[in-house]
């Protein structure tokens, strides 16, 4: 009696320790893009270099998505290994950004960068295939989890609006790097998860995904909606600043879209439209998102907007990883992340190195052709609509 009485007890300790300490790595890797994605093109300005060349080094990061990323994610899948590949990203990450700090020069910031982005751009993709599987052992909810991330991203991106109001910018690069440092701490207390289940007639090398036209309209979506923040990633502090706001104000506009994501995840789970469908809903909301950015809008007016990224990017985060939860087969995971990544990657940096040329000469004009993106995205997912029916590799609902 006392034996099955101890069963589901180690299960569900078992169960709650993964998602404490997968919430808390997901907070460290979050925390680290909240402070380096609203004020590492700050720094890059600050140190002297111009737009153009802030275009390209921001574009580095999707450019590693297509390149290093899938070689990382396979060879992890291949040999079981997801645990071991976040902990060697998070300590090549932490060296990398330090490297990055004792440069000035554009050229050499630019190869600083791409050494790094290639151990850090693999991160999210494996945190995302380590925490499906998670979900799917445990019988978890991805939103709920993924939400801390969120929440670390506005922590990381207030804490970093204080300091460039108290210290130079010249200095947020270590700022950013010692958040770094501690992903590689709370990496090491990641739990090992069992390799996801195959059958004989499964094939490893991933090409039934890139045959699987499904998946290919997913990860083609996704990429177009996601990418279509790529100016707003890149420029919107750099314009925030130049319209007179502070770094705790550009912090507070980031941080209250951020929010509306962490509503948007922690409400996921009671979402019961089809996945598909939510992909529509958040590209329009991009799309309308971006063309009133365009119009450089009074702060009021700012402030609502930036709401919209719960939708915009919240929303398409949640409906995306929903439809890849029950696409692709567990054994498949990681490597289905690495092609998910390498597809928005090719997207996202066109779109970035597209938004330095235009905004150089258009300004805020560039969100027009963000605005098109999205629309792209909507429409694609509303034509592919009828092939995402449920998969027979289904899988719990990652929202």
């Amino acid at each position: 009696m006392s034996t099955q009485a101890q069963i589901p007890t180690a299960a569900h300790a078992d169960s709650r320790r993964f998602a404490l300490r997968l919430a808390l790595f997901y907070g460290a890797t979050f925390g680290l893009i909240g402070a380096h994605l609203p004020f590492f093109t700050v720094w890059l300005k600050a140190i002297g270099i111009d737009p153009w060349w802030i275009g390209v080094i921001a574009a580095v990061p999707a450019l590693t998505r297509f390149t290093v990323l899938p070689v990382i994610t396979g060879n992890a899948e291949k040999l079981y290994s997801l645990r071991a590949a976040l902990i060697a990203t998070a300590l090549a990450t932490a060296i990398g950004f330090a490297v990055i700090g004792t440069q000035s020069l554009p050229l050499a910031v630019l190869l600083a960068y791409i050494a790094t982005c290639c151990a850090w751009t693999p991160m999210m993709p494996l945190t995302d295939a380590y925490a499906l599987r998670g979900v799917r052992q445990f019988a978890l909810n991805y939103g709920p989890l993924r939400l801390w991330g969120s929440a670390a991203f506005v922590t990381g991106a207030l804490a970093c609006g204080l300091l460039v109001d108290a210290i130079a910018a010249i200095h947020l690069i270590w700022v950013i790097a010692s958040i770094a440092a501690l992903g590689v701490l709370i990496g090491l207390g990641l739990q090992p998860l069992g390799a996801g289940k195959t059958t004989a007639a499964a094939p490893r090398d991933g090409s039934a995904l890139l045959r699987d036209t499904g998946f290919l309209a997913i990860i083609v979506t996704s990429a177009l909606v996601q990418g279509s923040h790529a100016a707003y990633y890149t420029f919107a502090s750099i314009a925030w600043q130049q319209a007179g706001y502070g770094g705790m104000t550009i912090a507070g506009l980031w941080s209250l879209g951020v929010l509306a994501e962490i509503v948007l995840f922690a409400m996921s789970p009671r979402l019961r439209s089809p996945f598909w469908l939510l992909v529509v809903i958040a590209a329009l909301s991009a799309a309308l998102r971006w063309i009133i950015t365009a119009q450089s809008p009074p702060i009021a007016v700012l402030a609502v907007v930036q709401l919209a990224h719960g939708l915009s990017y919240g929303l398409t985060q949640v409906g995306t990883m929903s439809l890849l939860a029950h696409r692709v087969p567990g054994h498949m995971m990681a490597r289905g992340q690495g092609y998910f990544a390498a597809c928005t990657g090719i997207v996202t940096s066109s779109a970035s190195i597209a938004s330095g040329l235009i905004y150089a000469q258009f300004g805020q004009g560039v969100y027009y052709l963000m605005a098109a993106m999205a629309l792209a995205g909507a429409f694609l997912m509303w034509l592919a609509r009828v092939r995402l029916a449920p998969h027979r590799h289904g899988a719990p609902p990652a929202g």
